[in-house]
């Protein structure tokens, strides 16, 4: 196991150990049963949930279910059918590559901004908090101080994944907690409706980017970041996979490789598995794909955060800066660091 595999591990373990030796011990089946719930672990089974069976968008403890109740209506790509296709359409030239050219100016110069020569050491947590927020509040048409939209989709996104992941001991006032929480994030916005989307935007960036560098510092990737920032960004983003579990619900009965899924069974689709981010090399032609799901189950943001990473790492490269300490994020919704300090050599 190399530096970077091993740091990484430790990101999964301290903020969800239950939910993570769960999926460690179960990792060799393709699908598992506990009661209701079904863990999705191969990459098959991932492909065939996400493409065939019909999911249940706002059931109770997964993700779009537990925000829907939370900011009290209807979110982003919480419709079904004609109407989710729809929002998906409105969406996608924010998130496809005309978005990504005008985004890109405003992204180099928060980098600029917050890197400098990499002479002294840099925190890069705080630079990609303002990225993600800067990128939110541009999705979302929303005027709020970026650092300040993104610590709140941060509380938000801490407080309601309590909701739908493991735990091993309960957590008194979560509920009032969460629903604070998500109230906050809503009066940031001109339309409670993106909630989810400055949530995705905010969280995957801050779990996805500092993480992603750190593996290129510790693996010596700095050569490979200069000759193609696009190739490594995908194939960190991989590794890393930044959202490593999707919570579902079955909305029908279906079988998947073999095993009964029923209507309302809870589907815990193991993204990080079907990515085999516990490879170096994927043996699945569906794998690189995985950590932002597939079908019409994809997300339309996979584009941005590559082109983010990229150009995240086209501006570290020159200076080939080693790390010099990272700390995981016990409280975050996502695996994350909560300091990744570099300095060029």
């Amino acid at each position: 196991m190399t530096p970077a595999r091993r740091a990484d591990r430790a990101v999964y373990l301290r903020g969800h150990p239950l939910l993570f030796a769960l999926l460690a011990a179960t990792r060799h089946r393709p699908v598992v049963r506990l009661g209701r719930t079904m863990l999705i672990h191969h990459p098959d089974a991932y492909r065939e949930v996400l493409t065939r069976v019909p999911l249940d968008r706002t059931a109770a403890r997964t993700t779009g279910g537990t925000a829907a109740r939370l900011t009290g209506g209807s979110l982003l790509f919480d419709q079904q059918g004609a109407e989710h296709r729809g929002a998906r359409r409105e969406l996608a030239p924010l998130l496809g590559p005309a978005g990504v050219a005008a985004l890109r100016p405003l992204w180099q110069r928060i980098l600029d901004r917050h890197l400098g020569g990499l002479d002294a050491p840099v925190d890069l947590v705080p630079a990609v908090r303002e990225l993600a927020g800067a990128t939110a509040a541009a999705l979302t048409g929303s005027d709020a101080d970026p650092v300040r939209l993104a610590r709140a989709a941060e509380r938000a996104a801490a407080a309601t994944a309590r909701a739908h992941l493991p735990s091993l001991l309960p957590r008194p006032g979560s509920a009032r907690r969460a629903r604070e929480a998500a109230e906050g994030l809503c009066r940031l916005l001109p339309d409670p409706r993106d909630a989810m989307l400055a949530v995705a935007a905010v969280n995957t960036t801050l779990a996805a980017l500092p993480r992603a560098v750190a593996w290129c510092a510790r693996d010596r990737l700095w050569d490979r970041a200069h000759q193609d920032a696009p190739a490594l960004a995908a194939e960190l983003l991989r590794r890393t996979a930044a959202s490593p579990v999707l919570p579902r619900a079955a909305a029908a009965d279906a079988t998947v490789l073999g095993h009964r899924i029923r209507r309302g069974d809870r589907l815990l689709l193991v993204a990080r598995h079907a990515a085999q981010s516990h490879r170096d090399t994927p043996t699945h032609p569906y794998a690189a794909r995985a950590p932002f799901g597939l079908g019409p189950h994809s997300c339309p943001g996979a584009a941005l955060a590559r082109a983010q990473l990229a150009l995240l790492l086209t501006a570290l490269a020159p200076h080939r800066p080693r790390v010099l300490r990272t700390a995981p994020h016990p409280a975050a919704a996502l695996p994350a660091y909560r300091t990744c300090l570099v300095q060029a050599p």
